[in-house]
Parts: C-alpha cells; structure tokens; sequence
C-alpha cells in the first residue's frame, strides 16, 4: 500500500523511529497494527495506485485552482 502523510506532518516509520514518512512522496508500506493507527487518526492518507503523484505539479495546480474557484 502507498500512504503519503498528511499535509505538513511527518510520521515515524515502524522499523525506524527516525525515519519519517511525510508529505513530500508516497512511500510503500505493509499494512500493519501500525499503519492502521496511523491511517484511522488521519495521520497518513493512502495514495491509489493509479492516482497521480500529489506532488506531482499539475495536483498542485488542480488544487489552486479549486481554491480560487472558492
């Protein structure tokens, strides 16, 4: 499963506490007790497989101009 952490935070990995999850790249995972938490806390968001990258720039701009659309 691909999860990205939610905007602006970052989440220790499982394996290792100083490694971090965070909002700038989708990371591969195993669905663990762990991740479940860190999934049903909103902490991390899961990235579809066939959804594009939200980092990718065309998502940023899709998202600004929702804002604006506002």
């Amino acid at each position: 499963m691909k999860v990205i952490a939610a905007e602006g935070l970052k989440v220790p990995t499982e394996g290792n506490p100083r490694q971090y999850i965070t909002d700038a790249q989708p990371v591969e995972i195993e669905v663990t007790a762990y991740y479940l938490r860190r999934l049903a806390d909103n902490e991390l968001k899961e990235v579809a497989a066939g959804q594009a990258d939200p980092t990718d720039s065309g998502a940023a701009t899709s998202k600004a101009g929702r804002a604006a659309a506002k």
